[in-house]
């Protein structure tokens, strides 16, 4: 059986970025979207047509807290949420900042950002940035999720 384009719902392939500070520190946003639980939430979001994933981090780092500057971006994680309702993959692109001040550029979506140790973040944590952030740590998948590190075949070993 094959679904109708109406039952049929788009995949969602998004973006999470860990922007680390030159003291180790991840950045992270209090997240008060509408309709969903506050978390916590690394930035991210859409990957937009003709961007790569770390363009898409760059991006959405600059749009939701003004900071640019961002270097070393580099995608480590496919993150692959099993139980939606669509396919729902986000990858984690990991990126440093030798110092930035975050300002809440959306209000309506985060009311504050923080910097962070990664054995100290705040609860509850966005089920993507979770994800994101186990696999950073070599932590097992959480239930309902599936992980895949990605890997540079360029630079990888010729068989």
């Amino acid at each position: 059986m094959t679904l109708s384009s109406v039952e049929r719902r788009c995949p969602i392939v998004g973006v999470g970025a860990l922007l680390f500070r030159a003291d180790g520190a991840v950045l992270i946003g209090h997240r008060i979207k509408k309709g969903e639980p506050a978390s916590w939430c690394l930035p991210g979001g859409h990957v937009d047509a003709r961007e790569s994933f770390e363009g898409a981090a760059l991006r959405e780092i600059a749009e939701e807290t003004g900071i640019v500057g961002a270097r070393r971006a580099a995608a480590f994680v496919l993150a692959l949420a099993l139980e939606a309702d669509r396919t729902q993959m986000t990858v984690g692109v990991a990126a440093r900042v030798d110092d930035a001040v975050a300002a809440t550029r959306e209000p309506e979506i985060f009311d504050r950002w923080i910097w962070a140790r990664l054995d100290d973040l705040p609860g509850p944590l966005f089920p993507a940035s979770a994800a994101l952030l186990d696999a950073w740590r070599g932590r097992p998948a959480a239930p309902g999720w599936a992980l895949y590190a990605m890997t540079d075949p360029i630079s990888q070993p010729q068989e």
